[in-house]
């Protein structure tokens, strides 16, 4: 299992939640509390966004307690919005392309979890992405899959629906090819603007998610485990939630993919 942080607010050196706390997301990579696999040393990667509506993305295949470069960028880099992400593989190769965020246009994702069995049934998975965003498959990735099924089911004009049928969709095919758990999921992802974060499981064991508002930070911090107290309290998202941050918002509304799947049909029936 990965490790996973986002922050939504005012210009924040990325360092101040990459590098700098105790329980900092490269500490993370090193020694995560929160989830089986302690060490996440798989490649890393973080997306950011500033004057450009695209985000900008740094990635590499090397454990990120040893890429001075990225403590670097962390230091100089400021951003109203980012997503960074340190990985545990479930199966696939270390890769660049195999590394989160992933992005696609203004979009960017990172996720946590699994979709069970998905290398038998990887090549029909991979079918369901649209011709116009399969361009963007780079990597090996059920996260990677599940993001451009997202993309292509609307994830421009209605993110939590995109999202539930994604799900749904490759909750479905695991389902049908007999693995045993189907999904496991927390994602966070971003139009630049809007932070979005999901954490859903086919069974019990849904991967942790956290939010924090911080008045001297003036922002949201959405994270996979907590990495210190800022200000306030951390408060865990519930087991089948979908998240909405924006401004001093932050909405939170029940996740259901398969409902949310049936009800898109229905509609276009």
């Amino acid at each position: 299992m990965c490790r996973w942080a986002a922050w939504l607010g005012k210009p924040l050196f990325i360092s101040e939640i990459l590098s700098a706390p105790a329980h900092s997301l490269i500490h993370q990579s090193r020694e995560a509390s929160k989830c089986k696999t302690s060490i996440n040393a798989d490649g890393f990667g973080v997306a950011w966004y500033d004057h450009c509506a695209e985000p900008g993305l740094y990635r590499d295949v090397y454990p990120a307690w040893s890429d001075q470069n990225l403590r670097s960028i962390a230091r100089q880099v400021r951003s109203k919005l980012f997503l960074a992400h340190v990985r545990a593989s479930t199966g696939t190769a270390t890769s660049r392309n195999n590394c989160h965020p992933f992005v696609q246009g203004r979009w960017s994702f990172m996720h946590n979890g699994q979709v069970g069995g998905f290398e038998a049934f990887r090549r029909h998975a991979e079918q369901l992405i649209s011709d116009d965003m399969y361009q963007f498959r780079y990597g090996a990735t059920d996260s990677e899959v599940l993001f451009l099924l997202a993309c292509g089911l609307g994830l421009d004009h209605n993110p939590k629906a995109a999202m539930g049928q994604a799900v749904s969709l490759l909750e479905q095919m695991s389902r049908a090819y007999g693995a045993e758990v189907q999904m496991r999921c927390t994602a966070a992802f971003s139009d630049g603007e809007v932070l979005y974060a999901v954490r859903y499981a086919s069974d019990a064991l849904a991967p942790s998610l956290f939010y924090q508002w911080s008045e001297a930070w003036q922002g949201w911090s959405v994270v996979s485990e907590p990495f210190e107290t800022v200000s306030g309290a951390w408060n865990e998202v519930p087991k089948g939630s979908f998240c909405r941050f924006e401004g001093r918002e932050c909405t939170i509304t029940p996740f259901v993919p398969a409902l949310s799947n049936a009800a898109e049909l229905r509609k276009s029936a």
